[in-house]
């Protein structure tokens, strides 16, 4: 199959990679060889160099180990962004372990849906959440350790940490098949399924990233990080990862409170900037930040879910710095494609495949035949950042995986140079009429115009067209404008059967904890009101 897109890779970028078969620990320890001074975490006025962070989680894991906890065990954390949550990260990660991520916001029911199908045996989150685990049933089933508990205490994260007594005792590990993270995904579309990443998943990846970007050899890019993005998340996980990788600091902050990562960006000018699409439209519209305040950042790169051209132009306007727009799912790790830094940058897409990666567009009623060039399809991945599959979830696990090929769900083009784009998710596709319409086609439209601040898409039942098309509208502060005003822009940018039939404009918009707009969020409201009606 032809590849188009390894004639745009930038010089010095390698179509294949070669990883080593290292852990996800190995990595923390090299970090620590290489500058043991250097500040890895600096929460706060709490800075921790590369050698505290590996003794100190050497002295958890030896802690878990002498109270029973071995390889192969799952240790489940719900834990916000803290120092704390690397800590113990690193911890399970040296006694080959598999880290079950846990959003800290999941009420009792999602929580005790999570930890039954995982299984995890071992606990750790703080205390305000132990309320949760008690209201379920299961504060005697597991083994809990308390992040901000008292250090004296004997279920204080703290207290493993000071009484780990010998040193843990050397892992055997099969890095191909040791499950490193069970990622849960899927939550708003249904029962949420763990996805199994092994630590070469995950190093790998780390190298795939690291290799597509060779300008970044001279001098360390990855200086200075802030970790908004949730680490619970698969985004906000690999940004953490990736800056231990790299030897940079990593800032986390609690949340994604926009007045303290502006604060946050005056304070430490970050180096590297990784967000969802919401976070720069908060960024953007921001009256406190400047354009000298993002100075030191290196490196824009956007993710999570397709970044308007608009807002993309707005942005860089402001900063004269590129967004390096790139693509991936939990299901891989986390990157697939990315638009070359140094290289030829189309924006709207979401690049070329990174070395080792290979993909079709296939159509969608079969799922086997490729498409012509420039047809949608769905878009199919395979490389070595693929997942091992769903946890205990056979039958999800074949639907996605398919010959080694990773149906992604997503529906993309690609251009004559192997550049792809993104129109759409498979289930989010309207048919309205007869004719397939694109949530995102409409969107970027809508986007140009200067009072839209935020916009989603989507197909409400109708009763004639089977579907039909709606746009949810938050303005920006101090405008106005009408339905009428808007269908009228619509009209002149899109043919008709696409122009939204209803238009709601709202004060917000549900999103997921990377800011992602949850466009299942908005139907399932759509529907409540129809079921209430």
């Amino acid at each position: 199959m032809k590849k188009p897109w390894l004639a745009f890779y930038p010089e010095g970028v390698p179509y294949e990679v070669t990883a080593p078969s290292s852990s996800v620990f190995d990595l923390l320890k090299d970090s620590a060889d290489l500058h043991p001074n250097k500040v890895a975490v600096l929460e706060g006025n709490n800075p921790t160099t590369y050698l505290e962070l590996k003794c100190m989680a050497e002295g958890l894991a030896a802690s878990l180990y002498e109270n029973g906890f071995r390889k192969g065990d799952l240790l489940a954390i719900m834990l916000p962004n803290c120092f704390e949550y690397i800590l113990s990260f690193y911890a399970v990660q040296r006694l080959g372990g598999t880290v079950v991520q846990v959003n800290p916001m999941y009420q009792p029911r999602e929580l005790e849906n999570l930890l039954e199908d995982s299984g995890a045996k071992w606990f750790i989150s703080h205390q305000a959440q132990v309320q949760k685990i008690e209201k379920i049933g299961y504060k005697e089933k597991l083994h809990i350790l308390i992040a901000d508990g008292d250090r004296g205490e004997d279920s204080s994260l703290y207290f493993w940490v000071d009484n780990g007594k010998n040193e843990p005792p050397i892992i055997g590990m099969d890095v191909d098949n040791d499950i490193a993270i069970l990622q849960y995904t899927g939550g708003t579309t249904g029962k949420p399924k763990g996805v199994m990443i092994s630590h070469y998943n995950v190093v790998c990846n780390l190298y795939q990233n690291k290799v597509s970007s060779p300008e970044e050899a001279n001098g360390n890019v990855w200086e200075r990080v802030i970790g908004m993005a949730p680490m619970f998340h698969a985004m906000g996980l690999t940004i953490m990862i990736t800056t231990i990788f790299r030897g940079g600091t990593y800032y986390p902050i609690l949340k994604f409170d926009l007045n303290i990562v502006v604060d946050t960006i005056k304070k430490i000018q970050p180096t590297v900037f990784s967000g969802s699409p919401t976070m720069y439209i908060a960024l953007l519209n921001h009256p406190g930040l400047k354009a000298e305040d993002l100075s030191a950042i290196k490196s824009f790169g956007s993710g999570s879910a397709p970044l308007s051209v608009e807002v993309m132009k707005a942005f860089e306007e402001k900063t004269s710095v590129p967004i390096t727009e790139s693509y991936g799912l939990s299901e891989a790790t986390t990157m697939t494609h990315k638009n070359p830094s140094n290289g030829v940058r189309k924006p709207g897409s979401i690049g070329i495949p990174v070395p080792s990666t290979d993909c079709r567009i296939v159509d969608i009623e079969t799922g086997t035949k490729d498409v012509l060039l420039g047809e949608k399809g769905e878009l199919l991945i395979k490389g070595p950042q693929i997942m091992k599959g769903y946890w205990k979830n056979k039958t999800e696990t074949e639907k996605t995986l398919k010959n080694g090929w990773l149906y992604t769900g997503d529906l993309a083009v690609m251009d004559q140079d192997g550049y792809f784009y993104i129109v759409g998710r498979k289930k989010d596709m309207i048919i309205a009429g007869g004719y397939n319409i694109y949530p995102l086609e409409i969107e970027e439209v809508l986007y140009k115009l200067p009072e839209v601040k935020e916009v989603c898409v989507y197909g409400i039942p109708d009763k004639y067209r089977v579907e039909t098309v709606k746009a949810a509208i938050v303005l920006k502060e101090n405008t106005t404008i009408t339905e009428k005003e808007v269908e009228e822009w619509c009209n002149e940018h899109l043919a008709r059967y696409k122009v939204p039939r209803y238009i709601e404009f709202r004060e917000e918009l549900p999103k997921t904890a990377v800011g992602k707009i949850l466009r299942t969020k908005l139907i399932e409201i759509e529907k409540d009101r129809l079921v209430n009606n």
